[in-house]
């Protein structure tokens, strides 16, 4: 009976992955970030699965490869479109790794756990002092970096895994080892593969955005706050699930930075929470009008309830439920949960 080893399955499903969100389109550096999970997973199973023992010359190179991979594709999901010439010097890292590979082997365990130890910690770096995520859906609240923050975790975990790989080979310990590649560092691979496959990893596509002007011209923060509300409640841009602080700014002719560093030291909050606060009273009229919670969510640009929930008590101190005995008996009688 042919079996199929655990590296060769992971392949399979990070292909599949891979494949679905390359064809769901504007989202192609994770679908190139999921195809070279599979090809490392691939390469694992035919090394020691079918024992073609030559591509282990390989394998430590091509995993080089995954971590840059990881951080540009966080970069581009999250913050702004990728720019090639601040991408291109991170192929230092596989080419340090063909260097070390070619000079001096035994660095080389080390020199490959240590850069998905680093890549990992830059991203959990970059999620603490970000105040708002440009590209990210505003919709979908703090799910984005808690998708990122995990994917850089598991970057860690995978150093980990390395070190346990390189100590059991050490050790004189080959069994060990297969094992751990099998189980753990299959395992962390899959897992970066789904993390990065979730809808909510990346942002909407956005078209460039238009040059902004000279500092000097720029407006003061109360200024751009005014302009901001000025399009709220004009053109209602808060009911799409899919805004972000880029397509504000196209809308205001600004750069994202701009807007949010005005808006966090206007208001003291970032841009995130300014919106959901329009959208929270604009659920609160529709209930008003008899519309249920659901509907409420729904029409008012939320897309998950967990959001929805924490944005309305955030906003409202109270949950819909409460928020709706204590506004009125019509509203409270029609709307259902």
């Amino acid at each position: 009976m042919l079996m199929l080893p655990v590296p060769a399955f992971v392949a399979l499903i990070l292909s599949y992955l891979a494949l679905r969100t390359w064809l769901l389109g504007g989202r192609r550096l994770l679908a190139a970030f999921l195809a070279a999970c599979a090809v490392q997973s691939l390469g694992v199973a035919l090394a020691q699965g079918y024992g073609i023992t030559a591509l282990q010359t390989v394998l430590p190179i091509t995993a080089a490869c995954l971590p840059p991979l990881a951080w540009i594709s966080f970069r581009a999901s999250l913050f702004r479109a990728v720019i090639w010439r601040e991408a291109l010097p991170h192929l230092a890292a596989p080419l340090f790794c063909l260097f070390c590979r070619i000079f001096a082997p035994q660095t080389l365990d080390t020199v490959v756990a240590a850069m998905f130890a680093g890549y990992g910690a830059a991203i959990l770096a970059s999620l603490r002092q970000a105040k708002d995520l440009p590209m990210a859906r505003i919709a979908a609240g703090g799910v984005p970096a808690t998708i990122w923050r995990a994917l850089g975790w598991l970057l860690i975990v995978s150093a980990c895994a390395d070190v346990l790989i390189a100590l059991a080979f050490a050790a004189g310990q080959p069994l060990w080892a297969h094992r751990v590649i099998s189980l753990f560092a299959s395992g962390s691979i899959l897992c970066l593969g789904v993390l990065g496959s979730l809808p909510d990893a990346a942002g909407a596509a956005e078209p460039a955005l238009p040059a902004a002007p000279d500092a000097d011209a720029l407006v003061e923060d109360q200024d751009i706050v005014l302009k901001l509300d000025g399009l709220l409640q004009r053109d209602k841009p808060y009911l799409d699930p899919d805004l972000s602080i880029l397509r504000l700014a196209r809308r205001l002719h600004l750069p994202e930075k701009r807007i949010s560093a005005a808006v966090n030291r206007a208001t003291g909050g970032n841009v995130s929470r300014y919106i959901n606060a329009w959208r929270i009273e604009h659920a609160c009229r529709l209930l008003r009008e008899g519309q249920s919670v659901t509907e409420a969510m729904l029409g008012s640009g939320f897309n998950t309830k967990s959001n929805f929930n924490r944005e309305f008590a955030r906003v409202t101190q109270l949950s819909p439920s409460l928020w709706l005995k204590q506004n009125g008996s019509v509203a409270g009688a029609s709307a259902q949960i």
